[in-house]
């Protein structure tokens, strides 16, 4: 409350600090004004250690959604919400707001990684059929009677939603909420035929937005991807699509020894890919060396504002071609600030498809709605 009557040049807190604690005092928890929300909302983002694109803070919308509770309204003001993000490919940084924990009854769960994500496979012979890193949520969502995509690499998993009313059920994405670019390549004909494809917005669901002691569980946000996330991690980490001795292959390379650094030349040819096919198909991207020396920006605002920045140096510096980015030579300090968007590790339970082990009942009760 005092950070953002500072910041919003609101005047003396003390008003509104005094009806907070009395709110809380009668009922275990409060309700923030739509103000505190939104501007709750944007000071996560500035906060996320994890994110090099935090130069855009500011410009988030927020959509306060807090009076959904109900699984099935969350599935559909998430796919309104993919489609306000989308608008036909210039990508808006945009958050959906549900409801909050309280000591009365807890707020809706989103079970997925991020809105959208492609269904893992599992093959008899131990090998995976799309994305590994969602073999458990498939599983999870196939046994709640999804009866599975066509069995492509790139099948669109349903959302698995969990409200207070009932266990986990599956909601399918309708297909209008759902922007995919093919990947093509600016010099090679037959990269299309390989069929890779990537979804347009990168729309985190599972993270907890905890602002000023209230968890809302279920906030879906999205800004728009680096095309690095795409080409160096989703599609390359061997823990993923593995596609680097693939592409390799196909380009003709010597992949007997790590010394002909084919690695290194799929990476690149595999992230011209993206960019290529973003822009080739209008969809906001941006690249890690135009995204490293904005983030610098960032920096530079806010220490300007007495605002230090924390970051994790391990995720800002990209991850190809790291020391041809001006981030790559500076170091940063993790710093731990709230608001924020928080990974709790029963939401990271369900993005593996298990679902978390019921509260101890010998365990001391929570005290409040409060994190």
């Amino acid at each position: 409350m005092t950070l953002h009557h500072i910041e919003e040049r609101l005047g003396n807190p003390a008003r509104r600090i005094a009806a907070v604690r009395a709110e809380i005092a009668d009922t275990g928890t409060y309700r923030h004004t739509t103000r505190e929300l939104v501007f709750g909302a944007r000071v996560a983002w500035r906060n996320a250690n994890r994110c090099i694109g935090r130069l855009y803070w500011h410009s988030l919308s927020v959509r306060d959604r807090r009076d959904v509770r109900d699984a099935e309204e969350v599935a559909e003001a998430s796919a309104d919400h993919l489609r306000e993000a989308t608008r036909d490919g210039r990508i808006r940084a945009l958050i959906t707001v549900f409801a909050p924990d309280t000591p009365q009854r807890p707020g809706p769960r989103i079970w997925n990684e991020q809105l959208i994500r492609y269904a893992g496979y599992a093959r008899p012979d131990g090998g995976v059929t799309g994305d590994p890193r969602n073999v458990g949520l498939t599983a999870a969502a196939r046994g709640l009677g999804w009866p599975g995509g066509p069995g492509t690499p790139f099948d669109v998993l349903p959302l698995v939603i969990e409200d207070a009313g009932a266990g986990p059920r599956w909601f399918a994405l309708p297909e209008d909420a759902v922007l995919e670019v093919e990947l093509t390549h600016p010099e090679h004909p037959w990269w299309h035929a390989l069929g890779l494809r990537w979804h347009a917005v990168p729309a985190l669901a599972n993270m907890c937005l905890e602002i000023g002691g209230v968890c809302y569980p279920a906030a879906p946000f999205n800004g728009w991807y680096m095309g690095t996330e795409i080409g160096a991690r989703n599609l390359a980490d061997t823990d993923r699509y593995d596609l680097l001795p693939f592409i390799a292959e196909r380009l003709g390379l010597d992949t007997s020894t790590d010394r002909s650094l084919w690695k290194d030349r799929a990476l690149v040819e595999l992230n011209r890919s993206v960019l290529h096919s973003f822009d080739r198909a209008g969809v906001t991207v941006t690249d890690h060396h135009t995204e490293s020396r904005r983030f610098l920006t960032h920096l530079g605002r806010e220490e300007r504002k007495g605002r230090p920045v924390g970051a994790d140096w391990s995720w800002i510096v990209p991850p190809i071609s790291g020391s041809a980015t001006p981030v790559f030579h500076r170091t940063f300090e993790t710093l731990e600030r709230t608001p924020a968007y928080v990974h709790h590790p029963e939401a990271l339970d369900r993005a593996r498809g298990v679902a978390p082990r019921p509260a101890d009942p010998a365990a001391p009760p929570p005290r409040s709605g409060l994190v």
